[in-house]
């Protein structure tokens, strides 16, 4: 993989039964950009965050994240199924075994990838700083002996996450609101927050899954300078779903289009607003018709 992409997804495929939900599905994303998966409904966008961030183990293809200063095997991850070779080596047999018993969508965030998700999953009887807190489990001193004695080094990583907190916080224009609880905020700060929240795994490449649904055109506007301060700012990595197309068109370096689980074109926002194949899967025509 070229040093420049994060992510590369070569013929991806998910099937439920006898439905195909993704058929040969094959993109990259470059490092320090904003790229959108975009399709009509049904297309089969969430499906490809969900192989990507490990909810869905794929039926078939590779996705390879290139982050932290390796590459991980998005599917080896979960668990690959055992094949009869499997048992003459057992090097590869103990691989198996072991991302079987203790592989997971964990392993994916602390690989460097986080996503957020079309329905909102925050904790909401916690405030909103207890919120971001709990999303540094991975990085904090969790010592039991460490916390029983309050030792300097257990006090030192309960301060920095505390800071890492706030500094998301004010990212996101949430440091007014850091002591109430998440279920009392408006629902445009409930999606931020999730945004601060992922942005607290330490990520080097954050799935948004449709960020912008239910909010207004001021939400959607302050949102999308969050998202380009993640990539332009924080040197970070976007992927996003996206239905409201001025946004994506505004903020996106690359645009991948998805129709009944196949990619249909990919290229710069003005290539996609031009191309009979993207109008065709939105408007329900044929690409004669167009014509």
């Amino acid at each position: 993989m070229s040093d420049e992409m994060i992510l590369r997804v070569d013929s991806l495929m998910m099937h439920f039964g006898g439905i195909k939900a993704l058929n040969d599905v094959s993109l990259q994303v470059k490092r320090h950009s904003i790229s959108a998966l975009i399709g009509p409904n049904g297309a089969g966008k969430t499906t490809v965050f969900n192989c990507l961030t490990g909810f869905y183990q794929a039926t078939g293809g590779s996705i390879k994240l290139h982050a932290r200063g390796t590459v991980t095997d998005v599917i080896q991850v979960l668990g690959e199924p055992f094949r009869p070779s499997d048992f003459v080596a057992p090097a590869t047999l103990a691989s198996r075994i072991w991302f079987k018993m203790f592989g997971g969508t964990h392993l994916v965030n602390r690989a460097g990838l986080a996503r957020t998700f079309q329905n909102i999953r925050l904790f909401k009887e916690m405030s909103v700083v207890e919120n971001l807190l709990v999303a540094q489990h991975m990085w904090v001193n969790r010592s039991l002996l460490a916390g029983v004695f309050n030792t300097r080094g257990y006090r030192k990583a309960e301060e920095d996450a505390l800071n890492h907190a706030f500094y998301w916080l004010e990212v996101v224009d949430l440091v007014d609101c850091a002591n109430r609880l998440a279920g009392e905020l408006s629902y445009g700060q409930q999606r931020r927050l999730e945004i601060a929240r992922a942005m607290c795994t330490r990520p080097q490449l954050i799935c948004l899954d449709e960020p912008a649904a239910g909010l207004n055109p001021a939400e959607t506007e302050a949102l999308s300078a969050i998202i380009r301060k993640l990539r332009d700012e924080h040197e970070m990595t976007v992927l996003l779903i996206e239905h409201d197309m001025g946004m994506v068109m505004s903020i996106s370096d690359h645009i991948v289009v998805l129709d009944h689980g196949v990619v249909i074109a990919e290229g710069g926002p003005a290539e996609i607003r031009h191309d009979p194949k993207v109008i065709a899967a939105y408007l329900g025509a044929d690409e004669e018709e167009l014509a």
